[in-house]
């Protein structure tokens, strides 16, 4: 008899744990949609920085900073340092009390709080003529901010202490004319364990990439749309060790889905042209979802996503947004755009 239960829980374990493992192992298809989540404010949310399923910081337009801890059912907001008329179109948040936030435009600042937003301080405030697009982190206490060039050489601050202070690198690297970094979703730079990227738009698009730090700089040409002020490289995301993919277009042309999307399989030493079914066209934000191995990208008319590395790509929203970011636990992603939109992916 004990023999019988014992052999009969057994098998009832087994039948589980393969249940389990199928619900684990299911495949989806394609997101679903976006789960559009209520604000308190209408301001264009360009900054956006998921730290957590549950807690998220935005900022954009009028100097509004948000902030949610209960994955957006209620949130905090304010004004950045009093600054109503400074756009903050990137924001790092560390944890539920800590962030930085970063302004495009004049005065061209960078703000820290430590207590959930109740107090900003400035850290950094940029010569007159300086336009910062964006900034990224590594492993919390590492950043870098790139600016528009000013005097034909690129603008890029370093820290080492989360914000607490910051340096002009005097090896910035030197810029061609009419060469500019979009301020669209504050990611067209990204970080790596010991690189960096950023990318460039307008006359010619092109990425840099740094090895050491930033003392030394690669550039390279690439085949995205570019020629205008309006065209070139909006977002560059990693998918893996080596797979790279960068988005843009031309956003005066919101429909225009030629040369829009852009690869790498060598960390950004050589870019191609996607070869199958691009993006709907201009986009301004780009992430990858390692949960399921889909690349998200959104612009003004909708979104798309990829399932084989950003080579083809199928529409599956007409929801407009500016930016989208995979949150740091990788458990969700996220999208903010006009109006005070927030959003999460649904799948």
């Amino acid at each position: 008899m004990r023999l019988f239960s014992f052999l009969f829980l057994s098998i009832g374990v087994l039948a589980f744990n393969s249940c389990q493992q199928k619900e684990n192992s299911v495949i989806l298809e394609r997101p679903t949609g976006w789960e559009i989540i209520e604000t308190p404010t209408q301001a264009s949310l360009r900054g956006l920085s998921p730290v957590t399923n549950e807690i998220v910081w935005a900022s954009g337009s009028s100097g509004v900073w948000l902030l949610t801890v209960d994955g957006g059912d209620t949130w905090e907001t304010g004004v950045i340092g009093g600054l109503d008329t400074v756009d903050f179109r990137d924001i790092e948040g560390f944890s539920a009390s800590t962030a930085l936030a970063l302004s495009s435009g004049q005065p061209a600042v960078i703000y820290k709080t430590i207590d959930g937003g109740k107090n900003w301080v400035e850290k950094f405030k940029g010569p007159e003529g300086a336009f910062f697009d964006g900034f990224d982190f590594n492993k919390d206490k590492n950043g870098y901010v790139i600016g528009d060039p000013v005097g034909g050489k690129w603008m890029v601050l370093r820290t080492n202490d989360q914000g607490e202070t910051w340096a002009l690198l005097e090896s910035s690297p030197k810029s061609k004319e009419g060469e500019a970094a979009f301020a669209a979703s504050g990611s067209g730079i990204i970080m790596g364990t010991d690189n960096i990227w950023f990318a460039s738009g307008g006359s010619i698009s092109r990425v840099y990439n740094s090895n050491d730090g930033g003392s030394k700089w690669t550039v390279q040409d690439t085949p995205i749309l570019q020629g205008e002020m309006s065209q070139g490289i909006y977002s560059i995301t990693r998918v893996d060790n080596d797979n790279m993919i960068a988005v843009g277009g031309d956003y005066l042309q919101p429909d225009f889905s030629e040369k829009n999307v852009i690869l790498s399989n060598d960390l950004g030493k050589t870019w191609t042209a996607a070869s199958g079914n691009p993006p709907s066209g201009y986009r301004s934000g780009v992430a990858y979802f390692p949960r399921h191995h889909w690349v998200i990208t959104v612009g003004p008319n909708g979104g798309d996503f990829s399932k084989d590395g950003g080579y083809g790509w199928e529409r599956f929203s007409d929801e407009a947004f500016h930016s989208v970011y995979l949150d740091k636990s990788q458990s969700g992603v996220w999208a903010s755009g006009a109006n005070g939109k927030i959003a999460k992916l649904k799948f």
